[in-house]
């Protein structure tokens, strides 16, 4: 199923979070995309209406497994796009803004072939 780009952008970020600090909160949310908090609830609301995560008695964020799904895809894409973009010379900030634009549109199979050149030229290691 296709959700919009800033639900992407939300889920990745609660992924990223949860990677780092073990929890998450909305307000953790909040700071790190730099959107207000009442948006933040918001789409936090809509991602729970939606399946894409689970709000806890405490007030602490969960990834449902639909929600791991796009955010994991989505995390992919970020990081190998970037990582090929800083390979091309891009700088590491410019390559981390342009693929976070990138990972949206691209198709799962131009994404495909990017992710197998990169391999194949030891831009990214293997899985």
């Amino acid at each position: 199923m296709k959700i919009q780009e800033s639900a992407e952008n939300y889920l990745e970020a609660i992924l990223m979070l949860h990677k780092k600090n073990g929890s998450v909160r909305s307000i953790d949310v909040a700071h790190y995309t730099g959107f207000s908090k009442p948006s933040i609830s918001r789409a936090v609301g809509l991602l729970r209406d939606n399946g894409y995560v689970a709000i806890d008695q405490n007030g602490l964020l969960c990834l449902t497994e639909a929600g791991l799904a796009i955010a994991e895809n989505i995390y992919e894409r970020h990081t190998v796009l970037t990582a090929l973009l800083t390979a091309l010379g891009v700088s590491p900030e410019t390559a981390a803004e342009d693929a976070c634009r990138i990972e949206h549109v691209i198709s799962e199979e131009t994404f495909a072939k990017i992710k197998e050149h990169a391999r194949q030229h030891g831009t990214l290691c293997a899985d």
